[in-house]
């Protein structure tokens, strides 16, 4: 039988039980937390299904812009009625009528932004504070049209822009109207005004419209330098930019168009007053605390300050000097500016700044300058085309052949020498110091080679003066490290310059390209990268000078070319894994080249020409590491066999050529058995192009049918023996020549045909061919398909 407690113990019982489970779920549940924790990079707790709550969407445009934007639309609307009501319905009121209502409104719009502030409404009490301004100017012009009507414009508006800005700025120093941000810029930029009208009105002139532009901005200037308020600062700013600007530009134009010193002098104190400004702003922007933005702003004006002055005493200068010294005089102002860098007192950004201005100074003077120095170096090549017609009077007809020498050029020299000296002299930064004497040496340079042409000097002098350039720049090269690159390059300038100026006159072109090979010679025990091949292209030079002079032909002059590249073998030889080599074997293959080209129009000799050639590059083969060179000298052998029997008109060239292909086969083939590694190209090529080739032309010349079947049957025992034996060479020389001599047989027979075959056949026959393509494309790709089905149920 169960039995059954009394309701009190079964009741107690109970309650024990609950409390063990719910001490049991706090243990489980803790365990479960402390799991989680454990697994949380690697394990998530599931996530409720369900679709996802949508986020409430995102305002486009917050309650503070939809506030601002209401507040101007309505007081641009609440100006405009104003504007409308001022204008058009006017004259329905009458005087008292017109005084009280636009009196009324404006009081009431600039007292109304007081109580707004109390209740803390600012974007309100803005906006209706800027139409209480708004109707202050409406007022004006009402109180212009109906009391003053015949008072003239400019005086009136200088005076009421007066009156409006001490008005806007006594209410925005109210108690309560200063937390407006609005007034006090409003009276500043209506200070703008009152100064330009006041000069309109007195009839000023020019100049002083000019005065009072600069005078403004520099009151702008100051606001912008002395205010602490943001607002003010940004519209001074502005104001001083903007206007400084207009004014700067108007004092520029009277300068330039100044036509006596005396209108000179006050358009340039003019400048010089912006200059000030400029310079005095700049000063006091540089001072303790102040950003890296504000550093930037210093060095600007200082530059802008030094600009200005140069040009102010450059205009008095110009007015007062003959145009030549108009550049110099400009240069020397710019220069004077680096006596800043000695002055302690000017700030650091101030001192940078005037360098700047005076190093814009120079670089302006030295594109002025450029044009002759073009004129000289550039000139002379003129002189390849009239070679040998004799020597001009002096060094600036020389140089001006074909050209215009430019004007003004007497005071070139000296604005090159002037800035050199200043980069040799005054830059003395460690960083800049390499730089400035590469940029000395450029510019001492240039004023050596225009030197003769400014001085009209006599032609042989130009030609002492610039070779002495050219090797005054190489010892340069020599002696200074860190401008050799530099004073290379103008070496090789000056010398090609002076080997083009020299072609006037056969003597001095002999003369000057001697003196140039053996100067480039000389400077290749330090600098023979460079200056070997210069020796050898000035040598090859003097090669064609020479064979010119001897009224040698083009072909036999290239003979004397050859001495060049066979120099440059032996020279590379000697200097073996020398930077030196590759650019001296490059300068020996480009004369190669050019001898080429001489003989090109003589067979006989361009074969020899094409035979030393090889022999030139035989040797070169012989070193180690320039083994690949051996086919180059193989392939000019045998072109030069083929042109010596085009030469000699042979009309059985296999006579000549098989006793070269018989051995050549024969070596070719014991090399490939003793290395199987050996190409076939190697092996076999030359031997079997040394007769293929001459054979094919000859065929294709021959009206008979002999020769192209005795070489279309050698050419397949070719083919057949590179495909038997699996080599390229064999097989695709044998094949070509095969090919093109099966065209040149049917040839006549293919023009018959066409001749013969109406004009629609050949597209109708390639249609054809391509559709059965196709076809058979397609039938493959279905093979193909069946044969992967196939395959697939083997699986």
């Amino acid at each position: 039988m169960t039995h059954t407690p009394p309701p009190a113990e079964e009741l107690r019982l109970l309650d024990a039980e609950l409390w063990q489970l719910d001490a049991r779920r706090a243990q489980l549940l803790a365990r479960r937390a402390w799991l989680v924790a454990a697994l949380q990079p690697k394990w998530q707790a599931p996530q409720p299904t369900g679709p996802t709550p949508a986020a409430p969407p995102r305002p486009e445009a917050s309650a503070p812009s939809v506030q601002n934007v209401l507040l101007v639309l309505g007081g641009v609307l609440l100006t405009v009625a104003a504007m409308v009501f001022t204008l058009v319905s006017w004259g329905h009121l009458g005087i008292a009528g017109r005084a009280l209502v636009l009196g009324a409104v404006t009081v009431a719009a600039l007292a109304a932004p007081l109580p707004l502030l109390g209740r803390g409404l600012r974007s309100t009490a803005e906006s209706v504070a800027g139409l209480g301004l708004a109707l202050t100017v409406l007022d004006a012009v009402a109180l212009h049209g109906a009391v003053f009507p015949e008072t003239s414009g400019a005086p009136y508006t200088a005076l009421v822009s007066a009156l409006l800005a001490g008005l806007w700025a006594a209410y925005g120093l109210l108690p309560r109207a200063s937390e407006l941000r609005l007034p006090r810029p409003a009276a500043l930029v209506a200070a703008q005004l009152p100064l330009f009208f006041w000069a309109v009105a007195a009839d000023a002139g020019s100049y002083g419209l000019t005065a009072a532009l600069l005078v403004t901005a520099g009151f702008d200037t100051a606001v912008a330098l002395r205010l602490t308020s943001r607002p003010l600062r940004v519209v001074a700013a502005i104001g001083a930019y903007g206007v400084g600007a207009l004014g700067v530009l108007a004092a520029g134009w009277l300068t330039w168009s100044a036509s006596g010193p005396s209108a000179a002098a006050r358009a340039a104190a003019l400048l010089l007053l912006a200059s000030a400004i400029a310079l005095t702003a700049a000063w006091q922007t540089d001072g303790p605390g102040r950003s890296t933005p504000a550093g930037g702003r210093s060095v600007g004006l200082a530059v802008a300050s030094g600009l200005l002055t140069v040009a102010a005493l450059g205009g008095v200068a110009r007015s007062a000097l003959p145009e030549l010294w108009t550049v110099p005089a400009h240069l020397a102002f710019g220069i004077a500016l680096l006596a800043a860098l000695r002055l302690d007192r000017l700030p650091g950004t101030v001192r940078r700044g005037l360098a700047w201005a005076s190093g814009a100074v120079q670089a302006l003077s030295l594109l002025w300058a450029l044009p002759v120095v073009g004129v000289v170096v550039l000139g002379p090549l003129a002189w390849a085309s009239r070679a040998w017609t004799g020597a001009p009077s002096d060094a600036r007809t020389a140089v001006t052949v074909d050209v215009t020498w430019p004007p003004h050029a007497e005071a070139v020299p000296l604005v090159l020498a002037a800035v050199a000296g200043v980069l040799a002299l005054a830059v003395r930064e460690t960083t800049w110091r390499p730089r400035a004497l590469t940029g000395a040496l450029g510019l001492v340079w240039a004023t050596a080679l225009i030197l003769p042409a400014v001085l009209e000097l006599p032609y042989t002098a130009a030609l002492l003066i610039q070779g002495a350039t050219t090797a005054g720049t190489l010892a340069a090269a020599v002696v200074f490290l860190r401008q050799r690159l530099t004073a290379l390059i103008l070496a090789l300038g000056a010398s090609a310059s002076l080997a083009l100026l020299a072609l006037a006159s056969q003597t001095a072109t002999l003369i000057v390209l001697c003196a140039l090979v053996a100067l480039f010679t000389a400077a290749s025990w330090r600098l023979a990268p460079f200056t070997a091949p210069a020796a050898l292209g000035h040598g090859t030079a003097l090669a064609v000078a020479l064979g010119a002079a001897a009224e040698w032909p083009p072909s036999h002059t290239a003979l004397l070319v050859l001495v060049v590249p066979a120099t440059a073998a032996l020279l590379a030889g000697r200097l073996g894994d020398s930077k030196a080599t590759v650019p001296v074997e490059v300068a020996g293959a480009a004369a190669a080249v050019l001898a080429i080209a001489l003989a090109a129009t003589d067979l006989p000799l361009l074969a020899t020409v094409l035979a030393l050639c090889a022999v030139i590059a035989a040797g070169t083969a012989v070193r180690a590491d320039r083994r690949p060179v051996g086919y180059a000298a193989a392939a000019l052998f045998v072109l030069a066999t083929w042109v010596r029997l085009a030469a000699w008109d042979v009309a059985a060239p296999e006579a000549y050529t098989l006793p070269v292909t018989i051995p050549a086969l024969l070596v070719g083939a014991l090399r490939h058995r003793r290395d199987p590694r050996t190409s076939s190209w190697t092996a076999y090529a030359p031997g079997l192009a040394a007769t293929l080739v001459p054979s094919l032309f000859a065929a294709w010349g021959d009206a008979h049918w002999t020769r192209p079947l005795l070489l279309g049957l050698a050419a397949l025992a070719v083919t057949l023996a590179g495909a038997r034996h699996h080599l390229q060479a064999p097989l695709l020389l044998g094949g070509a020549v095969l090919l093109l001599d099966a065209l040149h047989e049917l040839a006549p027979y293919l023009v018959q045909v066409t001749d013969a075959l109406p004009r629609w056949v050949p597209p109708a026959l390639a249609g054809l061919l391509l559709l059965a393509l196709g076809a058979t494309y397609e039938q493959r790709l279905r093979d193909a398909r069946k044969m992967r089905d196939f395959l697939g149920n083997l699986r």
